[in-house]
């Protein structure tokens, strides 16, 4: 019997073997931090059964009602975020209170991006993220599957 036939192969999954479906989540009410995280799991792909940590094997999330994410404690008056422009004198300082009122939506993207890969593979799967402030959502024609998390 030929030695090699004994040598098994590795599997490596092809864009065929990724079953991507899109997924619709409603925050109102969520922890943010539970939340993202269960988002970021989501994006990565980490629960399917075909999983590979250098392809994008991650699904699309659709979230709704990002201006209802519910913070514990005293973090939306003492959480500060920083963001500097690049310029000379341009660090930018502000407070989930702040964000809340400006742009609602960030607060959720700023906690699932930072739990994402800080890579390619990363930033093309925060492009798969969207966040919807309000009930109206511009995906129906993925036909988004809602879940409970």
């Amino acid at each position: 019997m030929n030695q090699t036939a004994k040598i098994q192969k590795t599997f490596r999954p092809a864009e065929k073997d990724f079953k991507r479906q899109t997924y619709l989540v409603d925050a109102s009410g969520k922890t943010l931090g539970r939340l993202a995280t269960k988002i970021a799991e989501l994006l990565i792909g980490k629960g399917k059964r075909v999983f590979a940590y250098d392809q994008l094997s991650g699904d699309q999330v659709v979230v709704v009602n990002a201006e209802k994410v519910y913070l514990s404690g005293k973090k939306e008056q003492d959480k500060v975020h920083t963001h500097y422009t690049g310029y000379p004198g341009g660090l930018r300082t502000y407070t989930i209170e702040d964000l809340r009122v400006k742009k609602p939506e960030e607060i959720l993207r700023l906690a699932v991006t930072r739990m994402l890969p800080n890579n390619k593979l990363g930033r093309e799967m925060a492009r798969r993220l969207r966040i919807y402030k309000g009930e109206n959502h511009r995906q129906q024609a993925q036909k988004p599957v809602a879940i409970n998390l």
